[in-house]
């Protein structure tokens, strides 16, 4: 009788699974993926609002920029004026969210002397209203430097574009879930591979027919189904219990999970370089932490990019993180497709090619 011949696709489902148990048993790896991410949805699902303001303001074409008001509005801070979309551009952006408002200044040859047209949206959230008291202000100070109580140097003309909300947790939920990913492929990878090899685990392994591929693979299946369960956890959590939107509804929710895989398959590389540089579990974390604090800040987790100053800006645009968000929040509110966020999936796979080209030559077995 002839024994069976060994299977390696058995053996990496058996590694999987054994790997699974060791996770959910894992107080921290439930707190990176779960709690933490959760804690900060809770908190921002409960207030209106947080983080730097900033209303980006499109300035149309036929919009007047020599007036005293648009003049004085370039001087506010918290407005940022946006000049190089087209008009078809910038009503698509108003409709997503993606700038707050639509400026058109024009000229009268009788009082009032300027008619201040303003397209905004229920996406803009409180941001239009920002906009009004700015522009409310400078008509202010515009009217006090005419004598004899003038006629209003301005007026404001509202109309706005139906579309839907853009609630806070519209930002937030895919910050956090990238948070979520991002830490468990980079801190959860890298301690486990360092303790199979600390702990002579692999040498183990050696002494058996397994190969070296199904120890990788089976802890790559356990590590991005958990963190698939957490990401599927938090999208449901934060749509019925806070509003967060998705438009397509199971559709969407896919879309998001597909990205996710994508985010922690890349995000997992850099756990593997930090296993290989690491020489004790203690040196793990300031590594990691290297590769997390950075994105964790600069990728627009908490608040948009374009609050950075100009300087940092092409750091932020640099991380895959931002790509991983940037496409999560197109997906969901905006009801992008996997094909209209590609740019953001080829960014993401090219720095996964430079990350994993990394890992092969710093990984170490023993």
């Amino acid at each position: 009788m002839t024994d069976k011949p060994y299977s390696n696709f058995k053996a990496t489902l058996a590694i999987a699974k054994a790997s699974f148990r060791s996770i959910i048993r894992s107080p921290s790896s439930v707190v990176f993926t779960l709690l933490f991410p959760l804690i900060f949805i809770l908190v921002f699902g409960f207030i209106s609002g947080g983080g730097v303001i900033s209303v980006d303001v499109g300035v149309a074409k036929t919009n007047d920029t020599l007036n005293p008001v648009y003049q004085a509005l370039k001087k506010v801070s918290v407005i940022r004026l946006i000049h190089n979309q087209t008009p078809e551009q910038m009503e698509a952006n108003l409709k997503k969210g993606s700038i707050d408002a639509i400026l058109n200044i024009q000229k009268n040859t009788t009082p009032p002397y300027f008619t201040v047209n303003i397209q905004h949206s229920k996406a803009s959230g409180d941001k239009e209203a920002i906009l009004k008291s700015a522009l409310n202000n400078i008509f202010f100070q515009l009217n006090s430097h005419i004598p004899d109580a003038p006629p209003p140097v301005a007026i404001i003309k509202e109309a706005e574009v139906e579309t839907r909300e853009y609630k806070t947790i519209d930002f937030i939920l895919p910050g956090q879930l990238g948070f979520s990913l991002l830490s468990t492929g980079v801190f959860g990878t890298a301690f486990v591979f360092l303790s199979l090899r600390i702990t002579l685990v692999i040498k183990r392994f050696f002494a058996t027919p397994v190969k070296r591929y199904s120890i990788v693979i089976g802890e790559a299946i356990a590590r991005i189904s958990f963190a698939l369960i957490g990401a599927l956890f938090i999208i449901l959590i934060g749509h019925y219990a806070f509003g967060f939107t998705l438009v397509h509804g199971v559709v969407t929710v896919l879309n998001m999970l597909l990205l996710s895989l994508i985010g922690v398959v890349v995000f997992m590389g850099f756990g593997f370089v930090v296993s290989g540089i690491a020489k004790n579990e203690s040196t793990v974390p300031p590594i990691a932490n290297m590769i997390t604090l950075p994105q964790f800040l600069l990728s627009g987790t908490f608040f948009s990019i374009n609050v950075f100053p100009a300087w940092l800006q092409p750091i932020s645009r640099a991380l895959p993180l931002t790509y991983l968000n940037d496409s999560l929040r197109k997906v969901a509110f905006e009801g992008a497709s996997l094909v209209d966020v590609s740019h953001q999936i080829l960014i993401m796979c090219i720095w996964g090619v430079v990350v994993y080209a990394v890992a092969v030559k710093t990984f170490k077995w023993e």
